[in-house]
């Protein structure tokens, strides 16, 4: 809860809050129609906290320390983060990683990690007096920030693809978010979901234009870093899209060894389906931005954009976190989704699935060994879209109700 600035990702240039609430107006000159967002702005705190906090207590307000609000009224009162860290001894043995985590981001009160950015850009909203805020996503942040909304009595207007999970709509229309069903992709929803908010003065919340989508999903690594006391992982392994939270780790890290409080930050692995990798081929080869996919399509629908809106900076934060991008296929996804629910007892949806399947590609790869320290976040209840995950598992068929079937069916012998 201590001041800050702005300052442009790409040019640098500082701003005061007052004085802008998107993007760099330098650097948006270079927006092209369709392509990723430029002059991203990140928070520079004023100060920074400069020691770990005792006891599971003073846990909240450590955090909320690293936050650009005013204070901590502003936030919504609805219980976002704090989600645990999983040891998953049973998915150890299996991998051959002897310390291994999982962050169990589905946990949060709209079952995503999209809770932690929605939570924030709600309080900027209650702090700037508006009642309306506007978002584009593929399902998870629309729910995320009508759940924040509802919880401070604003107003959600979501733009999703037409071909949203079923589960997503049904949540977010509960929660009394204005929906409104594109017949297009999720890059479509994005521009109409932005010229929608300059036409009629909402707050937009769309995922990398807002700087503080970033900021909000860094508490995930403020997290991870407490509940390891203080000692940074070797490797985050995370579910990448528009490459907002992968950027959003890569921020939380930033600021702990910024204020002193870790000597180093982690290297960070970005994970995309193979249908929607254009983060994994820049990467690859070296490119400072994007080619677009056009028709990008994946199981894993969280993670399905045409165009990482924030792929300058992720690109960017990955790179100088000495990290790597793996792609994975639908396959490997779906099956993913059964071995970590069997292995943990944690159902994620195919986004966060898809961190296991890139965990363990990445181990093939040489890309992680088996006796570094790795946390793998897990972004979305499995509960998101049920029909996705009944692909990795054999609904049995009814049995009589006598003994000898019920042994004939789970092969019990006598």
């Amino acid at each position: 809860m201590a001041g800050f600035s702005f300052r442009c990702s790409e040019c640098g240039a500082r701003y005061r809050e007052d004085e802008l609430r998107y993007v760099c107006p330098r650097c948006a000159r270079l927006q092209e129609p369709g392509r990723e967002v430029r002059g991203i702005l990140e928070v520079e705190l004023d100060e920074l906290p400069r020691s770990w906090p005792e006891g599971e207590l003073a846990g909240a307000a450590f955090l909320e320390a690293f936050l650009p609000i005013a204070s901590r009224a502003s936030l919504p009162p609805l219980p976002i983060g704090g989600t645990p860290l999983l040891e998953a001894p049973r998915l150890r043995a299996a991998l051959g990683m002897p310390r291994l985590w999982l962050k169990d981001d589905t946990r949060n009160p709209s079952g995503s990690t999209k809770d932690r950015a929605s939570q924030l850009v709600v309080a900027k909203a209650r702090e700037y007096g508006l009642a309306t805020i506007a978002t584009a996503s593929t399902g998870n942040a629309a729910s995320a920030l009508a759940a924040a909304a509802a919880a401070a009595g604003l107003q959600a207007v979501v733009f999703v693809p037409a071909a949203a999970p079923h589960a997503k709509l049904v949540q977010m229309l509960a929660y009394g978010a204005r929906v409104v069903r594109v017949a297009g992709s999720y890059d479509q929803a994005f521009e109409l979901c932005y010229a929608a908010c300059n036409r009629f003065g909402w707050y937009n919340r769309n995922t990398a234009l807002n700087p503080f989508t970033v900021e909000g999903k860094k508490t995930a690594a403020l997290e991870i870093a407490r509940q390891l006391a203080g000692s940074p992982p070797d490797v985050v392994v995370v579910p990448s899209g528009d490459g907002v939270i992968i950027s959003g780790v890569a921020k939380g890290f930033a600021d702990l060894v910024a204020a002193g409080l870790l000597e180093r930050a982690p290297r960070l692995l970005a994970v995309q389906p193979a249908g929607s990798s254009a983060l994994v081929r820049a990467l690859a080869s070296g490119a400072e931005t994007v080619e677009p996919l056009p028709g990008a399509a994946s199981v894993a629908d969280s993670l399905v954009v045409e165009v990482p809106r924030a792929a300058r900076l992720a690109l960017r934060r990955i790179r100088a976190s000495g990290g790597a991008g793996v792609a994975v296929d639908d396959e490997a996804i779906v099956a993913a989704i059964a071995r970590l629910a069997a292995f943990t007892g944690v159902f994620a949806e195919p986004a966060a699935a898809a961190a296991l399947a890139g965990l363990e590609a990445a181990l093939e790869l040489g890309l992680v060994d088996h006796d570094e320290r790795v946390a793998v976040l897990l972004t979305g209840s499995g509960l998101k879209d049920v029909p996705a995950a009944a692909r990795s598992i054999a609904i049995p068929e009814p049995v009589e109700p006598i003994l000898e079937a019920i042994m004939e069916q789970l092969e019990i012998t006598e």
